[in-house]
């Protein structure tokens, strides 16, 4: 699943609950102040909804459009996200 600014591979696991990886590349989003702010956005979002995620191990990687997007328009983006992990990993 992914947009123009975020993307999320999704895989199960037995654990019962989700679990979050990170891949923010330096390439992708710029310098280490873009790549930390990206990370809290990620972190913050996953940790609000992690609760009502299906048990998957969820990466998520940065995409070009990160690089300029406002923290408003990554967590718009992590909600929709979320909402299609939680529509496609429950049917998996």
């Amino acid at each position: 699943m992914q947009d123009a600014n975020l993307s999320v591979n999704a895989v199960a696991n037995t654990l019962g609950h989700a679990r979050l990886g990170l891949s923010i590349s330096g390439k992708a989003v710029g310098d280490a102040v873009n790549r930390n702010r990206v990370k809290r956005q990620v972190r913050e979002s996953f940790r609000k909804a992690a609760a009502t995620l299906p048990p998957f191990d969820l990466v998520v990687g940065a995409r070009n459009g990160a690089r300029t997007a406002h923290n408003a328009a990554l967590r718009a983006s992590l909600e929709t996200l979320w909402a299609q992990v939680r529509k496609r990993c429950v049917s998996s």
